[in-house]
């Protein structure tokens, strides 16, 4: 017969026992929903993994970037009030966003021919870092192997050329089936395409600012201005926003593992890529930073609300911001050698006080004494005793 210590122990795991099932069944679970999940993602086929290029809103505002390069703007056409309401405007702010989500679907992209094109030039993704770049190259190298062969001039720099050259001559890769060589190329070719589109609404966008935003555009540039349009998300939006914001937008977290951070500038977004900028002197670079984006939120004010169609006050605003750069590089002003003080040629006033009144009092010229040195005119003075003085008037 068991004690009561060991049905008391018995009953524990018992309890034990049952708390771990439910735990158990529960994990179980989330592996199959994830495997499931894994499965129907089909990384195998482009469409699944990238389909922006075939949605409706892609192709209608390329088509309408492409068709508003060959329509110039009118000079004779007035805009009035705020320019949220302009269509111009509109279809500006949505090339931007489209913009946008096209990066991101290189990157995409990017990956899928990585994984596709690793069996058979695996270093390739370390010497060509830039999605763009690898496509093509990617393209251009296909399913040779022998380097010698491929011509990569006017894809890549010289001194990359040669590091492809070689590492490809010597690569353990082997050649891929025509079926992941067509989708690799078939991915290639949509992110060429992608970068195509992207260039057109960027070309759009730079060839409006002139007049959407004009005084921004004459502080900044065409292409800086569309950069922070773009990512503040509408002009009235990079409006509101303060100027150490704007300071920053556009920055990129740069990953330096093991490397000097002594030339790494922090905080750097789109403006500091501006020509007022970076023609300054490094010494000086951070405060114009912060210096041309305090004016971009003024500027950005005045053609949210239309207020200088002309651009004249941003042509003023950046003939100020250079005037202030310039005068902090200009060197301190000389110091004036000082000349010696004029030296005294009259005795220094002596201090006053009690004891010097004292004492003038006691050696001081007494009233009698003053009588005696003064004499009679045409009399004669008495002498007295040897010394042949007088007595004077006393």
């Amino acid at each position: 017969m068991a004690t009561l210590a060991e049905s008391f122990l018995a009953d524990l795991d018992d309890l034990s026992d049952g708390e771990e099932e439910p735990e158990e069944a529960q994990v179980d679970e989330d592996k199959m929903d994830d495997l499931d999940d894994i499965e129907a993602l089909n990384y195998d086929s482009l469409e699944a993994v990238a389909n922006l290029i075939k949605t409706p809103r892609y192709n209608r505002v390329v088509a309408a970037a492409t068709a508003g390069l060959t329509t110039e703007v009118q000079p004779e056409v007035a805009r009035l009030g705020a320019v949220d309401d302009n269509p111009e405007y509109k279809l500006i702010v949505e090339c931007n966003q489209l913009a946008v989500d096209i990066d991101n679907e290189i990157a995409v992209v990017h990956n899928f021919i990585r994984d596709k094109y690793r069996l058979k030039f695996p270093e390739l993704e370390s010497l060509v870092m830039h999605p763009v770049d690898y496509a093509r190259v990617v393209k251009a190298i296909g399913n040779e192997m022998d380097m010698t062969v491929v011509n990569l001039d006017g894809l890549l720099p010289s001194a990359t050329i040669m590091v492809v050259s070689v590492t490809g001559s010597t690569t353990n890769g082997k050649p891929l089936d025509e079926e992941n060589l067509n989708k690799a190329t078939e991915a290639c070719d949509q992110a060429l395409e992608l970068d195509a589109s992207k260039k057109t609404i960027l070309e759009f966008v730079e060839n409006r600012m002139q007049w959407i935003a004009p005084n921004l555009s004459a502080v900044t540039g065409s292409e800086v201005a569309a950069k922070l349009m773009g990512i503040a998300g509408g002009l009235t939006n990079l409006s509101r926003m303060p100027a150490c914001n704007v300071q920053v937008l556009g920055a990129k977290k740069k990953r330096l593992d093991g490397f000097s951070t002594a030339t790494l500038n922090p905080h750097t977004g789109y403006v500091f890529n501006t020509e007022i900028v970076t023609q300054t002197p490094p010494a000086y670079r951070q405060r114009a930073g912060k210096l041309v984006a305090a004016k971009c939120t003024l500027m950005a004010r005045v053609d949210s609300y239309g207020q200088d169609p002309t651009g004249k006050c941003g042509s003023n605003m950046r003939e100020e911001i250079q005037q202030k750069i310039d005068k902090w590089q200009e060197p301190p002003p000389a110091k004036q050698p000082k000349p010696l003080p004029v030296p005294d040629l009259e005795g220094k006033k002596r201090r006053g006080g009690r004891r010097l009144r004292k004492m003038k009092e006691r050696y001081g010229m007494t009233d009698m004494r003053k009588q005696a040195n003064r004499m009679n005119f045409n009399q004669p003075e008495e002498e007295i005793g040897l010394t042949g003085e007088g007595m004077g008037l006393l």
